[in-house]
């Protein structure tokens, strides 16, 4: 079965999140913190991440450069979730390893088209 987790402080955004993955056919997962999501991608590496932009006291990018750099990232789809549609911000997400950014508030439609857009479930049919 194919593994989500998402990332975000609030916990209503992270029922949400995981119940649009859910309904797409993943096995979700939800954390609140870098410490923890780099503990449950060390343990097995999602499919797909929904990485919030802003978790207090966690430069996100960062995360998102160390979460690259774990094995089995490179079959991951990561998602930059971000409230605001901020080109530098979108831009230093996207080198730092996002496949893509979902604008807060996003929808299940929206998910689908996005992991469409890059294949399947993303990453991970390119790399089959």
């Amino acid at each position: 079965m194919k593994h989500g987790l998402v990332v975000d402080d609030s916990a209503v955004i992270r029922r949400v999140a995981k119940r649009i993955l859910e309904l797409m056919g993943f096995d979700s997962t939800e954390v609140d913190d870098d410490v923890k999501t780099l503990d449950r991608c060390s343990e097995a590496m999602p499919d797909v991440i929904l990485l919030d932009w802003n978790i207090p006291g966690v430069d996100c990018i960062e995360l998102l450069r160390k979460l690259r750099r774990m094995p089995g990232s490179e079959a991951a789809t990561i998602f930059y979730c971000a409230t605001e549609n901020d080109p530098m911000m979108i831009g230093r997400a996207l080198r730092a390893g996002a496949d893509d950014v979902l604008l807060k508030p996003f929808d299940l439609r929206t998910v689908q088209e996005k992991l469409e857009d890059l294949g399947a479930t993303g990453r991970q049919a390119q790399a089959s």
